[in-house]
Formats: structure tokens, sequence, C-alpha cells
């Protein structure tokens, strides 16, 4: 049995991402996410106009009269969702904590992907997988799921990408649209992205906070604590180290978004002062115009 105040949060989130995708994504969606390929439907007897490559010759042999094969896109596809949920996550100076906008947006794509009648699941991270939920098709699944992103209590605080992504390729035998839904403040997990990259369709989605950017320009002593570590510093905010701070998380930023190029990834980029909402219409679309050109 799962707490009230949790049962009510996955209502409130069921309402608002249930509606944000019949009328926002569930187009985008369809237009970026058609599915694997096609596949045979039936055969009929040939007309003129016909692409004769089609022409299924054992039917057309039998039957004496030349048939063409008839194909449907195959629609289904599995969307697995994997979410950060390391002790890095629940830090938040503007509207919301970045674990409540993963939880967020882990509801609005399992629900984009129930209304196109695809397969989703979802591996919850911290140094490990500490939970894989099988993928599957129906409104009671997408709901456990958002259940799971919302009351897991996660065993370890730390980041680990590599030693998650390696069992994540692993347990994933087909290919995949995986939403890798983090803020990334891990190292090392530079190959283990790129295998990921090639097995499947992978989408990073970077959960940041204003304040891990930039720390305030005034002057004042600052305590600060890792989340992940428990380790705890003072800091002035107009020192030299602050400013070395600044530029230390410029550079890692211009590092992820290499790394995400090197191996041919388009990312969604949310932050927990601005509505995630524009930024993944803009995914979205950027992906559509790649698509058509």
């Amino acid at each position: 049995m799962l707490p009230s105040e949790i049962l009510a949060q996955v209502r409130r989130i069921e309402i608002l991402t249930g509606r944000l995708v019949s009328e926002t994504f569930a187009g985008e969606y369809l237009s970026v996410f058609k599915g694997r390929g096609m596949e045979f439907a039936e055969v009929r007897e040939y007309s003129p106009g016909d692409d004769v490559r089609t022409i299924d010759w054992n039917v057309t042999a039998r039957t004496g009269r030349p048939y063409v094969r008839q194909y449907t896109e195959e629609r289904e596809l599995t969307v697995a969702i994997a979410c950060d949920l390391s002790g890095s996550l629940s830090f938040g100076t503007a509207a919301r904590f970045k674990k409540e906008i993963a939880a967020e947006l882990s509801a609005v794509l399992a629900f984009s992907a129930m209304q196109n009648n695809d397969k989703v699941g979802l591996f919850l991270l911290t140094d490990r997988v500490e939970k894989h939920v099988q993928p599957k098709k129906g409104r009671k699944h997408v709901l456990q799921i958002v259940r799971d992103v919302l009351a897991f209590e996660p065993q370890g605080r730390r980041t680990d990408l590599e030693r998650s992504l390696s069992t994540i390729s692993r347990v994933l035998k087909r290919r995949c649209i995986l939403f890798l839904i983090s803020d990334f403040r891990d190292e090392g997990f530079e190959k283990a992205l790129k295998f990921a990259a090639l097995k499947h369709d992978v989408i990073p989605v970077v959960v940041a906070d204003p304040r891990e950017e930039a720390l305030p320009e005034a002057s004042v002593c600052l305590e600060l604590e890792d989340p992940e570590t428990g380790a705890r510093v003072f800091l002035d905010a107009g020192s030299a180290q602050a400013r070395a701070h600044r530029e230390q998380e410029a550079a890692r930023r211009a590092r992820l978004a290499r790394l995400f190029a090197l191996c041919g990834l388009d990312p969604i980029e949310v932050r927990t002062d601005r509505s995630y909402i524009d930024a993944v219409i803009r995914f979205f679309r950027r992906r559509a115009r790649r698509m058509r050109h």
C-alpha cells in the first residue's frame, strides 16, 4: 500500500500529463517515433500501376493471376525510461527539486507511449540499477511506473552511469527508444553511453538547476553540501575559488555537449526554474526536421 499523499500525487500527475499528452505531445510523439518498419498484411490482385517489385510470385503461380503483397507500418515500439534517483537529483533552488521534474517527465513520456500503443519499461538508477520494470502496455502498467518513480526509496546515494548503462545494455535485448533522465553529474561513462547509443535510440534528458551553473555574485559566505557524499565546505561566493567553480561547471557542460555530439545524440535540456514543455516540444520538432531531410 502506498501512502495517501503518494497516491494523490500519482493522480495529480496522471491528470496533468494526460492533458499535456492529448493536447500537446501526442501528435509530436507520433510524428517522430513511427515504428520499426513495415510488416506484411495481405495479398490482393495486381492493379495497373502497382509496383512490380511487390508481386507475390508464389500466390501468382498458384492462382494463375498476378497478386501483390501489401504492407502496413509496424507501429509498436518499446520505450524504456531510465530515471536517475541519486542524491544529486534531490536538489533544487527554484520551483521544484530536480527529481520532481524527472518524475513528471517520466510520466509524460510513459503516457505518450501508452497513447500510441507502445510498450513502456522502467529503470531506476543510482550507483547501479536498483529497479527494473519489464516493458508492457496499458494504463494500469503506466500508472505503476509513475508510482514507482514517485515512491521508490533508493538505497544508493551516488551516481554511476557507467555501471547502470552497462546493465541496461545487457538487459535490453532488442532495439528500443531509451530516455535517459539524469543530471549527468558523473564521469567515466563515455564508453558505456557510446555502446548504448549503438544498440538503442538513446535520448538524454538533462535536468539542471540554475544554482549549479552559477553561485550568487555577491560576496557572501555559503555552506555547500554534496548531496551524494554528505561532504560540506564553506565558500565565499565572491572569491577566486567560487570563480573557479563557475569555470569548472561551464567546462563540464561543454564536455557533456561534445560527448552527446560525438555519439550522435540530441539531448532534451530542462531546468527547475522553467517549464519543461517547451524543451520537449523543441526536441520533437528538431528531430522531425532531421527526419524530413
